[in-house]
């Protein structure tokens, strides 16, 4: 059996759309074949849109998941609840290697809580109450986040893109 090694690829881009397209264009070379890769956070408004694309390292080095939703919501303490809204967004790159490249978004709405709630879920589930509902995404569990989320709308956006590149490669497509 054959090993894969890929080398860590570094987000160091300033959109989630940048970090898609960097992890999926180096697949693609690696592998000599159609790549998806995806980049995804949470941006606040109050905050200028961060922690975006540094969501999973917000607090610093070693972050943890608990230490990130602190620091959020210590970054917000001071914050009143009309101006908590929040996005979590995700881009998903699709790269061939004849030179093809598509990004596409997804985006959930919602707010940023006064305190962590829940037990499911990671990241900033705890604290995020998407909109249309008053209970975190931690809270509503893992089949209404899976139905509404970011990443869910996404994956709904890239189907058509992944359906004509198996289309003209008369390849099958099989989600």
């Amino acid at each position: 059996m054959t090993e894969l090694v890929l080398a860590t690829i570094i987000e160091d881009g300033r959109t989630f759309e940048e970090n898609a397209l960097k992890k999926a264009r180096a697949l693609a070379i690696f592998t000599k074949d159609v790549a998806v890769a995806d980049d995804s956070g949470l941006a606040v408004d109050a905050l200028n849109g961060s922690p975006g694309v540094f969501s999973a390292r917000y607090s610093g080095e070693g972050a943890t998941d608990l230490k990130n939703n602190l620091g959020l919501l210590n970054d917000l303490k001071d914050t009143p609840p009309n101006e908590r809204g929040a996005a979590f967004k995700c881009a998903i790159a699709v790269v061939v290697p004849d030179g093809f490249e598509e990004v596409v978004t997804g985006e959930c709405r919602g707010s940023v809580g006064f305190e962590m709630r829940g037990n499911e879920g990671f990241g900033y589930d705890p604290l995020f109450i998407p909109n249309g509902f008053d209970k975190t995404f931690a809270e509503l569990g893992m089949e209404i986040k899976n139905r509404t989320s970011h990443r869910f709308r996404a994956i709904t956006a890239v189907r058509p893109v992944l359906e004509k590149i198996f289309y003209v490669n008369k390849k099958e497509l099989s989600f």
